[in-house]
C-alpha cells in the first residue's frame, strides 16, 4: 500500500492588480463591484484601436527599493509585492532552504523591458541600453528575484503556458507539496505586457474590446453584448506548505490545494477544445478525489470572448449541470494574462474564508446559448455547506488547460 500523501495546504496568499495592492483591498473592491479599468492616458495609445487596460496604480516606489526598482522588470516587481504580503500572512515560516521552492508563471515575462531596450537601442546606440537588459527580461526574472528575496532554494521554476501560467503554477507547487520534494512552496502567477505590441497583437485578431468610449464596462464575462477581454497586468500569489509542516509551527490554514489538473489540447495553437476543457475538469476533481457535488462554486476563466464564454460555459454545464454558481472576476480587473489564474485561486481562497462570491460585473443580460447560474449581483452570500470547494479554471493559447480544487480548511 502506497504511503498518503502529504496534504499541500494554503497558508497565504497576496495580490497586486487594477483594483488594489493588497488582498484586502482587491477583495473589498470586488465586493464593492468596483472595476479597475480605464482610458489609457500613455503617449504611444492615441494610435491604438483599443486604448482601455486594467493597469496597477499603486505606486510601487512605496513597497520596493530604488535599486530594485531599478534592476527588475516590472512583472518582476509585481510578482515580488505579492509574494512578500502573501509570506507576511503565513508568518514568514522558518524552513529548510532545501525544502523551500518557488514556482512563479508568467506568459509574457519581461516584454516590456525587451520593447523598452529595443527601441533604445534603435534610437540611441548602444550605449543607451541598460545593463539590466538580459536580467530584466527573462522569463524566469520573478521567480528568481522571489527566490533570492526569499532565500528558497528547492528549486525556482517558471510554468509558461500563456494565460494558464499562473493556474499551472499553483499545480505544479502543490504536486511539490505532495511528493514530498518541499515542505513549502510560493506558488503563483504574474504578467505586466500593457504595451501597445501587444494590444495590437491581440486586435489584429480581434481579441480584445474596443468599448473605449465605456471603459468599466467593456470587460463583462458571459454577456451577450461581450466583444472581447480587456487586457490587463497583475500578481496572485500563495504561499503553500505541507500539513506537517504547517501544523507543527501553528501556522494559521486558509485553505487547501486539493487537486489540480494539466492538459494539452492538441488541437490549434489559439481555439480552444471544449472536450479537453472538459476533460481537465473531470481530471482535476478526480485527483482531489472528489466528485462534481462537492465544488460549490466556479471561478471561470471567461475571458469576455464571444466564442471562448460559451465554450467554457458547455464544458462546466456537462459537468455539473446549470445550478452551480459561477463567476469571473475579470470583469472587475480585466485579464491579468499569466497572473489570472493565480488572482483567481486568491479570490477563491477569500470566497471560503468569507462565505461571499463577488459577483460578475457587467452581466446585463445573460448570453442566451449559456446555460449557467452566473452570478451577477455584487456579492453573493454562499449557502450554508455549499462552500466546501471551489474549482479554478484556466486555459492558455497553445492548448493549455488547467483545473485547480481548492478546498476550506
Amino acid at each position: 500500500m502506497s504511503a498518503v500523501q502529504p496534504r499541500a495546504l494554503i497558508t497565504g496568499a497576496g495580490t497586486i492588480n487594477p483594483l488594489g495592492s493588497n488582498v484586502g483591498q482587491t477583495w473589498d473592491a470586488l465586493l464593492a463591484g468596483r472595476s479597475g479599468i480605464a482610458a489609457l492616458d500613455n503617449d504611444w495609445a492615441g494610435q491604438l484601436p483599443v486604448r482601455i487596460a486594467g493597469q496597477v496604480t499603486a505606486d510601487l516606489s512605496e513597497h520596493l527599493t530604488t535599486r530594485e526598482l531599478k534592476r527588475m522588470d516590472r512583472c518582476g516587481q509585481l510578482a515580488l509585492v505579492a509574494a512578500r504580503e502573501a509570506w507576511q500572512q503565513a508568518g514568514a515560516p522558518d524552513v529548510d532552504p532545501e525544502r523551500f521552492a518557488v514556482v512563479i508563471g508568467s506568459a509574457y515575462g519581461g516584454l516590456g523591458s525587451t520593447i523598452e531596450q529595443d527601441r533604445a537601442l534603435a534610437s540611441g546606440g548602444p550605449r543607451r541600453v541598460s545593463p539590466h537588459t538580459l536580467t530584466r527580461l527573462m522569463v524566469n526574472g520573478p521567480a528568481a528575484w522571489v527566490s533570492i528575496d526569499l532565500g528558497a532554494r528547492g528549486g525556482a521554476r517558471t510554468p509558461v503556458s500563456a494565460c494558464a501560467s499562473g493556474a499551472e503554477a499553483i499545480v505544479q507547487g502543490a504536486e511539490m507539496i505532495r511528493s514530498g520534494a518541499a515542505d513549502v512552496v510560493i506558488a503563483g502567477g504574474v504578467d505586466a505586457s500593457v504595451n501597445d505590441l501587444v494590444i495590437t497583437g491581440f486586435s489584429q485578431i480581434r481579441a480584445l474590446s474596443t468599448r473605449n468610449g465605456e471603459p468599466q464596462l467593456a470587460s463583462r464575462p458571459f454577456d451577450g453584448g461581450r466583444d472581447g477581454f480587456v487586457l490587463a497586468e497583475g500578481a496572485g500569489i500563495v504561499v503553500l506548505e505541507s500539513e506537517a509542516h504547517a501544523r507543527a509551527r501553528g501556522a494559521a490554514v486558509l485553505a487547501e490545494a486539493a487537486g489540480g489538473s494539466v492538459t494539452s489540447d492538441a488541437n490549434d495553437i489559439v481555439a480552444a477544445d471544449p472536450a479537453m476543457q472538459r476533460r481537465v475538469m473531470q481530471k482535476a476533481l478526480a485527483s482531489a478525489g472528489m466528485d462534481a457535488a462537492d465544488i460549490g462554486f466556479i471561478h471561470a476563466h471567461a475571458t469576455s470572448t464571444p466564442v471562448g464564454d460559451r465554450l467554457e460555459a458547455q464544458a462546466i454545464t456537462a459537468i455539473f449541470g446549470a445550478n452551480v454558481p459561477v463567476t469571473s472576476t475579470k470583469g472587475h480587473t480585466g485579464h491579468l494574462l499569466g497572473g489570472a489564474g493565480a488572482l483567481a485561486a486568491v479570490v477563491v481562497v477569500q470566497a471560503l474564508q468569507t462565505g461571499q462570491l463577488p459577483g460578475t460585473l457587467n452581466v446585463e443580460a445573460l448570453d442566451p446559448e449559456i446555460d449557467l447560474n452566473v452570478i451577477t449581483d455584487t456579492a453573493h452570500t454562499l449557502a450554508p455547506g455549499s462552500a466546501a470547494a471551489g474549482l479554478v479554471n484556466a486555459f492558455g493559447f497553445g492548448g493549455h488547460s488547467v483545473a485547480l480544487v481548492i478546498a476550506g480548511n
